[in-house]
């Protein structure tokens, strides 16, 4: 079921997008080779209890899952697509790596869902490209992301510019309502027909989040019950904002 946000819980969702993406840009500058994926979720945490918040992934424990999920952040390195857990055997970054930072914020008693992808110094011009490509196909998917529209008309319009320059598609792996918990309903697919799906409505809250890669649609999960992985072994990118459904133009809550 669709819960639609009033308009005090939107301003507190654009408190808490202000503070998310602060972190995210702080996250975003302490990449660099060398640094392990450890010590960015380590900062996470200490920039989200300065603001006096809580990480929303923190022990969260989605439907069918065996554990909780044990960290602030997702970090997933290359070939990893999302959820990757950053404590656990922690990646020491290097030149070329592609790094998707994800971060759920708790503001209030609001969530906010937002991730970027960062290179690590020079990388090569298929992955500069990839990263690239995906950030504008979110935007393109939020442009689209207007009342009266359809769930579809996103899923169509981050669908076809990804295929249109040849990236696989993560089958399996969407965006989703949110605002009350992490995950709420609808499901917002990364490629889809326009005007199928939910009519967005003014006051719906949903996080779109294309999950593109360099080769297939497969993914495969790893050992941790967690990371999702290409199946293929090809490189990965995922941007992601939490957006508010108006009349008009949405607002992107974590800008």
């Amino acid at each position: 079921m669709i819960k639609i946000k009033t308009q005090e819980e939107i301003e507190i969702l654009k408190e808490g997008g202000r503070r998310h993406s602060s972190i995210l840009k702080k996250l975003a500058k302490k990449v660099a080779v060398g640094v392990s994926t450890e010590e960015l979720e380590n900062l996470a945490v200490k920039l989200i209890k300065e603001g006096g918040d809580t990480p929303a992934f923190l022990n969260y424990k989605p439907y069918g899952a065996k554990r909780p999920f044990p960290t602030a952040l997702c970090v997933s390195v290359n070939n990893e697509i999302v959820h990757g857990i950053p404590t656990e055997s922690p990646h020491i970054m290097q030149e070329g790596d592609v790094v998707s930072i994800d971060l759920g914020l708790i503001h209030q008693g609001m969530i906010t869902d937002s991730a970027i992808t960062v290179g690590v110094g020079k990388v090569s011009e298929e992955d500069r490209k990839l990263i690239e490509h995906c950030k504008e196909s979110l935007m393109l998917g939020i442009k689209q992301a207007r009342g009266g529209n359809h769930i579809g008309d996103i899923s169509d319009a981050i669908g076809s510019f990804a295929r249109s320059h040849g990236y696989g598609i993560c089958a399996g792996l969407s965006g989703h309502g949110v605002g009350y918990k992490v995950h709420e309903d609808p499901y917002v697919p990364n490629e889809g027909r326009k005007g199928s799906g939910e009519k967005l409505k003014p006051g719906m809250v949903i996080a779109i989040e294309p999950m593109l890669t360099r080769g297939t649609d497969k993914i495969v999960l790893a050992k941790d019950g967690y990371t999702y992985k290409t199946a293929d072994g090809s490189n990965a990118s995922h941007f992601e904002h939490t957006i508010a459904i108006t009349d008009g133009a949405p607002i992107i809550l974590t800008k």
